[in-house]
Parts: C-alpha cells; structure tokens; sequence
C-alpha cells in the first residue's frame, strides 16, 4: 500500500487514504487512526486513476467519522 501526503483530522481522528495499484486498477482503502490504534477499511470499487482513489478513501472516512460508524 502506498501512504499519500493527503491525511486529515476529522474530529479526534486521523483519516489517511491508502492506495495500491493492481491488474483491475487502483484500490483504495482508509486509515482511520485515534490516539495508538487505526482501522483499516478497504473499499470494492476500483479507479482508473491514483487521485480518484483518494478521493474517494478520503470521503468514505471522513462520512464514517462524522456519522459516527466507528464504534
């Protein structure tokens, strides 16, 4: 997995996109760190390029954070 530079707070949380690139494209997944622990959450859908994969990690986590899916 690659680790961009595009890692925000949201709320108490650390939201960081991930990516990878694979024969169907690119994936993208999303850390979610507090304090020592993270989630990790890897996502179906796979994109034609590297900056609509952290777009679209970057949404999902911060959608998580501030709808309170996380705990």
């Amino acid at each position: 997995m690659l680790e961009k530079q595009n890692a925000e707070c949201v709320g108490n949380y650390v939201v960081t996109p991930l990516i990878k690139s694979t024969n169907a494209g690119v994936a993208a997944s999303v850390s979610i760190r507090r304090g020592m622990y993270d989630r990790i959450f890897r996502f179906a859908p796979h994109f034609a390029c590297d900056a609509q994969a952290v777009q679209y990690a970057l949404a999902q986590g911060r959608s998580m954070v501030l709808q309170g899916q996380l705990g």
